[in-house]
């Protein structure tokens, strides 16, 4: 008898020591991968680059247009003394000289809105990060504990065996190796429960990653300086989506001007140069003035439409940063209660390992029962399973307070990762190059570059 709870003691030290992988990688492995591999990002900062156009659009309607068209025209039966086919070709051109502001507003508005989208991408980011942290840590929790599972299901099994030993020669009852053959049984349900979770953990890191886990190695929590206040107060200043919603308020009072702007008049420089199958040339040069006199009412409900919008976004701003208070408020709440869950896990393991141990000695010369036994190693399973998911916690909740002050991103992680510049593209695509000039044929050289990489 003796013999055996020295066995039994032996494989619990066993069970329960660490195992160091073979193959591990780090919560960084796997974030670089996330940024480098994210299809989301890409989507986005493709969005950003349709958003640079819209800005080219709106300048280059501010710059002179000219086109050229040719005609041929047949008529039958043919005039006297007049051509059987008439021929004419003609290149004319138009300016705009004065259009009340519209077109200025517009490009202003425009860059708003590049503003935005740019907010909205970091946000894009922040999310595909925040994504890749959860599901790196629960690949960790959700392997600790299959392995724990596994050392608990060795135990019973051993616990098991000795109680059809001790039974054999008397020293227990039939109902003792019922009770452990039942918690034997429960163990490997919950290992197969735990092997699924794993499973499951593995296909979320594949879809957060774009790879498989490879033995993720402990991660420490993110390193968090400021107070409950502080880290508010810097979110309201910081945070993308409060950023993205006031330029978004901008670009709205910028478009209440340009509707206004519709009521004035505008003057255009107009001109064209043509011939005709003769060689006759024709020229005319003018300048064109007009406004609105009446319009049913449109224009003036443009502008009530605009203002309403720019009300819209204001409101929605004083809701994103309730918004973005709430998020670190639960962020820090969840901090929190994350180290205290892990403080007392580690009282829990200390105090049940002094328990079980008292157990087991007692059970050796008969004055505890196998039950007795199974209770004080569940009760020790349980604390070390608590401090599993305690640690876990722990670091997700950092990292989903950075990403609540709007820190969740590659440059502050400095993640070793070639990091997306959205002022490239809008640099070469802001004048609205033509397509044949050296500039256009470089934009179409990146977005050819671009969709081979995809």
């Amino acid at each position: 008898m003796i013999r055996q709870a020295c066995i039994f003691a032996t494989a619990f030290v066993v069970a329960f020591g660490s195992v160091t992988p073979a193959r591990s990688e780090t919560m960084v492995d796997a974030l670089t991968s996330a940024y480098n591999n994210s299809g989301l990002l890409e989507q986005n900062r493709a969005l950003l680059r349709a958003t640079d156009e819209d800005l080219a659009q709106a300048i280059a309607a501010t710059l002179p247009v000219i086109n050229w068209s040719l005609s041929a025209t047949a008529t039958r039966p043919r005039p006297a003394g007049a051509d059987l086919v008439q021929a004419n070709a003609r290149i004319s051109g138009s300016l705009t000289l004065y259009d009340g502001g519209i077109g200025k507003l517009a490009v202003d508005a425009q860059k708003e809105t590049i503003l935005a989208t740019r907010q909205s991408l970091r946000s894009v980011e922040q999310d595909v990060l925040r994504r890749a942290v959860e599901a790196y840590m629960n690949v960790r929790r959700e392997t600790e504990v299959v392995s724990l599972r596994e050392n608990n299901v060795r135990l019973i099994t051993q616990e098991f065996r000795a109680a059809q030993d001790r039974f054999e020669v008397g020293e227990v009852t039939r109902t003792d190796v019922a009770l452990a053959e039942a918690r034997l049984a429960a163990a490997r349900s919950q290992l197969a429960a735990a092997e699924g979770a794993r499973a499951r953990a593995a296909e979320e890191f594949r879809a957060a990653v774009g790879r498989a886990p490879n033995a993720p190695v402990p991660a420490t929590p993110a390193p968090v300086s400021r107070n409950l206040d502080e880290a508010k107060a810097f979110a309201v200043r910081n945070h993308p989506s409060i950023l993205e919603t006031q330029h978004a308020v901008s670009a709205a009072e910028l478009n209440i001007r340009r509707a206004e702007a519709a009521l004035r008049p505008s003057v255009s420089l107009q001109g064209f140069i043509g011939t005709d199958a003769d060689f006759d040339d024709s020229r005319q040069i003018g300048i064109q003035a007009g406004g609105p006199i009446y319009s049913g009412g449109r224009l003036s409900s443009q502008i009530r439409q605009f203002m309403s919008r720019r009300d819209a976004t204001r409101a929605g701003l004083h809701l994103t940063r309730l918004g973005v208070e709430q998020q670190v408020g639960n962020a820090f709440a969840f901090l929190t209660v994350a180290r205290a869950s892990r403080t007392a896990s580690d009282q829990q393991i200390a105090a049940a390992q002094v328990a079980f141990n008292g157990v087991r000695e007692e059970a050796a010369v008969g004055a505890r029962t196998t039950l007795d036994v199974l209770n004080a190693e569940q009760e020790l399973l349980d604390a070390r399973a608590n401090m599993i998911s305690a640690q876990a916690d722990e670091v997700i909740a950092s990292y989903a307070l950075l990403a609540a002050m709007g820190l969740l991103t590659a440059d502050h992680l400095r993640l070793p990762v070639q990091q997306y510049d959205p002022t490239i593209y809008y640099n070469m695509a802001k004048d609205a190059p033509a397509v044949n000039s050296a500039q256009g044929q470089a934009l179409d050289r990146v977005l050819r570059a671009i969709g081979e990489q995809q």
